[in-house]
């Protein structure tokens, strides 16, 4: 949908985030009309001077209009600075309300949508999106308003001391607004092909920046500079038709309004010398002060108009995905309790994409605090029944059940509180190694963490460390190495007190250290719960109580690690062969 300048529906809404801030609002109005008024008494104040205290040489007059017009200039210097502040005050508040109700709506998403959007697509609409819906009240909305309004009472000044000078003005005003039209629709144009050239930048960069470690290990920085500056390029062409459409209008405009005070100058003056009364030199004084308050307001309202244009066009995209339904239906009614561990998938199908089944039916029981390994090939399916089970995705068709109940019938946040999972790829944030394990989650406490630690044997690890649990990992935990990462998502895992533990190829890639000390810490996390564990590393899981074997979507062996070995050209034994015949 193409966003309009002014959309009402659009603008309507905007508004709607102003009401629990009514108040401020209606305050910027009144400032708004103050400011307009005594920036207008100013020249009035200038012309009876003149008139009538300089001409006479009144000193005592002259003195006490001078006091007057310093008086109503610190009126208007207090209307324009509690004018600004409220107004920006104002639109930092509501974007603080549209921000919070943006990331809200994000966090709810179902995972399929972080497929199939990027990351620095929705960056942009959360950060410098909503900065600019801000602009709409700080810099567009309230300064449109603050300059019609003193462009009225400007008029209304001029026509009151002299109309026929002010007819002047009147006649050539049309033409400026015309003008203007042209450049708010040209620029409108220009600001959409800003925000879409700005968006791409920063989806290019964030991934970019992400998988620095590809583009140098392929040698790709050439080819990915190259890009970059084709995508640079673009937006700086966006960027330089927003300037020429600037560079062509302002001098225009400044030339319209230098001809239209030359004129009133040139009338006014003849009209004085030749004798004629209805205009005075206080008239042609004040009116080069009007002219400037009348036009310069009219050509910075097409200014003003920009930024109402990159709002509403910000706005446009923010609400789009404000808007986008697609999240998980929690429209369970039941609070999970502790789970005894009973899970059950019955005829489960699921697809990623329409009619490309992943999970192809399946059946599968696995009994309270048992231990069951899932293996397979890439792409058999065995990491989608841990999102299956944690309702990351809805299924197709199929129930799956933990302790009787189908879990579409727990609320969301209570169900996942009973799950914990450990992935392969630990993702660690810019925090310290305590606030990564306990992901500020207030009921944990230091002590908490470290007795866990200590009981799957990763306390000594972390006390050898700088600053030992106020390590900072830096961003996505570069400061420690795979197997040190794996171990804190066990432990964040272990403090969290899952009812059901699953280890999604939580010991792949990993140096045999970190393997001794994982495989610890497997056996006292798994001890007393139900687990599943993925792994390609068969030698990890043979004392699984059950192994499920998978092929392309589909259950293809049960069984023990010795029951499955004895089956002759059984896929597992297959597996299990070719694998150590590798290893050997």
């Amino acid at each position: 949908m193409k966003a309009k300048a002014f959309d009402t529906r659009l603008f309507k809404r905007i508004l709607q985030y102003t009401k629990p801030y009514q108040w401020r609002f209606n305050g910027v109005i009144a400032f708004a009309i103050s400011l307009s008024i005594f920036a207008a008494l100013r020249p009035y104040l200038l012309k009876q001077t003149v008139d009538g205290y300089i001409q006479t040489r009144d000193a005592d007059g002259l003195l006490f209009y001078i006091t007057l017009m310093g008086v109503v200039l610190l009126c208007e210097v207090f209307s324009q600075f509690y004018f600004v502040f409220w107004a920006n005050w104002l639109g930092q508040d509501i974007v603080k309300d549209i921000r919070t109700k943006l990331f809200k709506h994000i966090l709810s998403f179902r995972m399929k949508y972080f497929d199939l959007v990027p990351v620095g697509q929705l960056v942009t609409r959360s950060v410098s999106d909503i900065e600019s819906i801000a602009r709409i009240f700080s810099q567009g909305l309230f300064m449109i308003i603050s300059d019609l309004m003193k462009m009225v009472v400007v008029l209304g000044f001029m026509f009151y001391m002299n109309w026929k000078l002010t007819w002047i003005v009147i006649v050539a005003m049309p033409i400026l607004v015309f003008i203007t039209r042209i450049f708010q629709r040209k620029m409108q144009v220009a600001f959409e092909d800003v925000r879409n050239q700005i968006s791409n930048m920063n989806t290019f960069v964030q991934e970019r920046v992400t998988g620095m470690k590809i583009v140098q290990l392929f040698n790709r920085e050439e080819i990915e500079s190259e890009k970059f500056k084709n995508i640079n390029d673009k937006h700086k062409k966006a960027w330089i038709k927003t300037i020429l459409y600037n560079s062509i209008f302002f001098p225009i405009a400044d030339i319209i309004s230098s001809l239209t005070l030359g004129f009133i100058v040139l009338y006014g003056g003849l009209k004085i010398l030749n004798g004629d009364t209805f205009t005075t030199f206080g008239d042609l004084f004040s009116y080069t002060m009007f002219i400037g308050m009348l036009f310069n307001p009219l050509r910075q309202i097409a200014d003003k108009f920009n930024e109402m244009q990159l709002g509403m066009i910000a706005a446009n995209r923010v609400f789009e995905i404000i808007d986008t339904q697609d999240q998980i239906q929690d429209t369970g009614t039941i609070e999970a309790p502790v789970f005894k561990g009973n899970l059950s998938f019955k005829d489960v199908h699921f697809s990623y994409i329409p009619d490309e089944e992943v999970i192809k039916g399946i059946d599968l029981n696995v009994k309270a605090g048992e231990t069951v390994a899932i293996v397979g090939s890439t792409g058999a399916g065995k990491s989608t029944i841990i999102n299956l089970l944690n309702r990351f995705y809805e299924i197709n068709s199929g129930e799956i059940y933990i302790d009787n109940q189908n879990i579409e019938n727990y609320t969301l946040s209570s169900l996942r509180k009973q799950i914990a999972v450990v992935l392969q790829d630990v993702f660690l944030f810019a925090d310290t190694i305590f606030k990564n394990i306990t992901l500020n989650n207030p009921e944990i406490t230091r002590e908490d963490v470290l007795a866990a630690a200590r009981e799957i044997g990763v306390h000594d690890f972390i006390m050898s460390l700088p600053d030992n649990y106020d390590f900072d990992v830096k961003e996505r935990g570069v400061m420690l190495s795979s197997g040190q990462r794996q171990l804190i998502a066990f432990l964040r895992a272990y403090v969290s007190n899952p009812s059901i533990l699953i280890l999604d190829e939580a010991t792949s890639s990993i140096d045999t250290y970190s393997e001794e000390l994982i495989q610890r810490a497997t056996e006292t996390i798994t001890q007393g719960r139900t687990s599943i564990v993925i792994a390609h590393r068969l030698a990890t899981i043979v004392t699984a109580d059950k192994i499920v074997v998978m092929d392309k979507g589909l259950i293809v062996e049960q069984g023990t690690h010795q029951e499955l070995i004895n089956r002759k050209s059984g896929y597992y034994k297959n597996l299990y062969d070719s694998q150590f015949s590798v290893a050997n």
